[in-house]
């Protein structure tokens, strides 16, 4: 056994016991039909700069998972990839070059993402290295990858020739900062402030007062409506109107979706103000008359406004409509719109060309599917319901964008008809490779798609991606589902939606059996951590320079499931330092006593060591109960209250007299005391080894490995015991009882808990009376009572 430092130096040992797994393989996925195997689905972390404390909270809550079911008998296969496709990438390399994408050659521009993302992955896996976490490093991916590639491309064909994927030119939600397509699932709501704008539209020498905060839309108006109840309009239904300023004149239509209550119960449609607007186009056949272009300014041929920006252009016309008297009144309001959840611009819906999954037509199949999963928290699944019952568009797959997986088509350039590269082609580029081949209509030239798939149109395909990775390691049996999927709440209706709406389409079944849903980390009430808002200043590659990631894995394992926490560095440290110290120094004073123990010879125990055994076999058991739930933060606690009041306050007061003199208390009775000590720390040490693994693995190699023989802490397994002692653990109890008696006693009389006490009673079970007799020499030597009586009841 080596000699223990008197304190423990987590940053100098974290490293040596990182080196030690690598050196072991204790982590490495080996093909094993003996042991069931528990897959885990890990968010590709998007590579997008750096990660904040946010992703160190998640994403060890799911490392926890990992570590606590191959401790349980489990052959983990625990992949890691990087989502490195997409927008996300394209915005991180424009900001680190200074130079946007539309302005270099493609192919240079994709050679300087593929540069940049790969400096990037790189800290991210020194960070989650340094997190001691227990991945299999051999199974990373990429999203743009030529694996991930090929699955993604071959995805796309599949849908597409099924029908499931179709091209059509219709309104779609439009990003006019990043020039692109977006999907519902992309949409943020901000509030911002704005005005009411009451303008006069004419029908029959009456006027019609209409309220907008869309002014700027005026030319693009191509009808007026109104409730078909409301009394004050009836008699226009039908009739024409006159757009002021531009002097066109529309139909006035009636619709029940419009308030008689809200604004002045008149309400104009332009092409498009919102999604409305888009309802009622599509409802009414009406015609398209276009005012904002995909760069976000206004149309050549828009009187008065061409060529401004939306803001500039509605400041404009209500300037104008001021000045013409066609301005009635203007009142202040805030109002809420949609955004780009990327980059914060407000929405457009315009007509564009893309690729979309029929989603629409499948949601009771899509609502069967995430009720056959097991969310967990169970609350969750509410938020995949409720945006599944909540859809209004298809999900759109094309990106106008520049970096990221191609879409596998070209069309034909006489009728436009789509056509797909082969199998063997993929993955491919139809910018660099041309299609060889004819045409229906005879024609053999061919037009390449420039769009990219949508970045989770592949991480959909993460658990197919992994499938594919681990044939590559020798595990050819079926695969999917998984066993686990985890991932923060706001991607819900992104990655776990997608990825349910993939597996459906192409395995008919879903995508995993589990599904974990990690909480957030908040800056202050109501406001998570992130690079977009500003607060994530601490990152998690500075807490590692000064802390142990002992530290900040044991802080992140606090919170029940599912719910947000704060971050406060001082409570961190200050929880996890007095943590990691009294588990320095238990562990220090238990093996103190072990130099000349022998693990393989069990004494008889005495009832207060077979009472220490059972707490935590017992403790054992219900962290598994919470653990199989997910509930990392309350088995944390559970395995706290074991080790803080069972082992450290009471046990080894109790028992350390005994290992300290032998000469009085007698030889059998030491060795019994040796047994608990080192079955305790033994198996708490286990239990904590899913939080704190550097530290428990270091005082395993120490002081623990001579007698248990594993090469690492972390291959060996969880005891629980096959069924509760529960007499034996109800005499536990009523030791106890006695024990805070005496403290209280002594406390309240301002007495050392080494001074004597006249009398001591306790109360126990009539049944537990001999083992109360067998414990008469502890007693005395942690109570310091002159007499002690029992009253004893059935």
């Amino acid at each position: 056994m080596e000699e223990f430092e008197k304190r423990y130096n987590g940053l100098e040992i974290e490293p040596q016991m990182q080196q030690l797994w690598e050196q072991q393989q204790v982590y490495k996925y080996v093909p094993d039909q003996s042991r069931p195997i528990y897959s885990i689905d890990t968010p590709p972390p998007t590579v997008n700069g750096s990660l904040h404390i946010g992703h160190i909270f998640s994403y060890t809550q799911a490392e926890m998972i990992a570590r606590y079911r191959r401790m349980n008998g489990y052959n983990v296969f625990y992949p890691f990839g990087f989502d490195d496709n997409g927008l996300p990438s394209e915005r991180l390399v424009e900001k680190e070059t200074g130079v946007k994408a539309m302005n270099v050659p493609r192919s240079e521009f994709g050679r300087q993402c593929i540069e940049i993302t790969g400096k990037y992955e790189a800290e991210f896996k020194a960070l989650w290295k340094a997190m001691g976490f227990s991945c299999d490093w051999d199974l990373q991916y990429s999203t743009v990858g030529a694996q991930a590639q090929k699955i993604s491309q071959r995805s796309f064909i599949e849908l597409a020739k099924a029908g499931h994927a179709y091209l059509r030119k219709s309104p779609v939600l439009w990003c006019s900062e990043c020039q692109t397509s977006i999907a519902q699932a992309e949409l943020d709501a901000k509030d911002i402030d704005s005005t009411f704008n009451y303008i006069p539209f004419v029908v029959e020498g009456k006027t019609l007062e209409v309220a907008t905060t869309r002014p700027e839309l005026l030319y693009g108006v191509v009808c007026v409506f109104v409730n078909p109840e409301d009394e004050r309009y009836k008699a226009y239904i039908g009739k024409q109107i006159t757009v002021p300023l531009y002097e066109y004149e529309v139909p006035i239509l009636s619709d029940e979706r419009v308030s008689i209550e809200k604004g002045t119960g008149v309400v104009m449609c332009a092409t498009f103000g919102d999604s409305t607007d888009l309802d009622w186009y599509n409802d009414y056949q009406l015609p398209y008359r276009q005012v904002i272009l995909p760069d976000g300014r206004i149309a050549a041929d828009v009187p008065y406004i061409a060529g401004l920006s939306v803001r500039a252009a509605r400041k404009e016309i209500i300037r104008l409509l001021d000045e013409k008297g066609l301005l009635l009144k203007s009142e202040k309001l805030t109002h809420t719109v949609s955004i780009h959840e990327r980059c914060g611009t407000e929405v457009e819906i315009i007509p564009s060309q893309q690729w979309y999954i029929d989603v629409l037509n499948i949601k009771e199949e899509l609502l069967k599917a995430g009720d056959a999963i097991n969310w967990y928290p169970a609350s969750m699944k509410n938020r995949y319901r409720m945006w599944v019952e909540n859809l209004k568009w298809d999900w759109c797959i094309s990106r106008q964008r520049y970096f990221g997986v191609p879409f596998p088509v070209w069309y034909c350039a006489k009728c436009g008809k789509p056509h797909f590269a082969d199998e063997s082609q993929l993955p491919v580029n139809p910018l660099e490779t041309p299609y060889h081949g004819a045409c229906e209509c005879g024609c053999t030239e061919f037009v390449p798609e420039s769009a990219v798939l949508d970045t989770w149109a592949t991480s959909s395909l993460t658990p197919v991606i992994n499938e594919n990775t681990a044939r590559g390691a020798g595990y050819e049996e079926p695969f999917v589902p998984m066993t686990m999927r985890t991932q923060a709440h706001e991607i819900i209706r992104t990655w776990a939606f997608y990825t349910i709406v993939k597996s459906y389409y192409h395995r008919h079944t879903i995508p995993w059996k589990d599904v974990m849903i990690c909480g957030f980390v908040l800056a202050k009430p109501g406001e998570k951590i992130s690079k977009s808002k500003g607060n994530a200043k601490l990152t998690p590659k500075s807490l590692l320079e000064t802390h142990p990631a002992d530290m900040i894995r044991y802080w992140a394992a606090s919170a029940r499931l599912g719910t947000d926490t704060f971050f406060d560095q001082n409570d961190m440290v200050d929880s996890s330092k007095r943590f990691m110290t009294k588990l320095w120094n238990a562990s220090k004073f238990c093996l103190s006593h072990l130099h000349d123990f022998d693990p393989g010879v069990r004494p008889e125990l005495l009832p207060i060591d077979r009472w220490m055994v059972e707490r935590v076999q017992e403790t054992a058991r219900k962290a598994t109960e919470l653990l199989d739930s997910y509930e990392i933060g309350l088995a944390r606690h559970l395995i706290d209250e074991l080790f803080w009041n069972d082992l450290c306050d009471d046990y080894i007061e109790i028992v350390k007299s005994r290992l300290y003199e032998p000469e009085i208390h007698g030889e059998a009775e030491r060795r019994s005391g040796q047994y608990a000590v080192f079955y305790a720390l033994l198996n708490i040490l286990k239990l904590y080894a899913i939080y704190v693994p550097h530290i428990t693995e270091y005082i395993y190699q120490k002081g623990l490995k001579e007698f248990v023989g594993a090469p690492s802490i972390h291959l060996l397994q969880w005891e629980k015991g096959d069924r509760a002692d529960e007499d034996i653990l109800r005499f536990g109890e009523e030791f106890k009882a006695a024990l805070d008696a005496m403290r209280k006693y002594k406390s309240e009389h301002n007495l050392s808990m080494r001074d004597e006490i006249d009398r001591l009673e306790v109360e126990a079970l009539a049944s537990h009376k001999r083992w109360f007799e067998q414990s008469m020499g502890d007693l005395n030597a942690c109570t310091h009572a002159r007499e002690i009586a029992f009253q004893y009841h059935d």
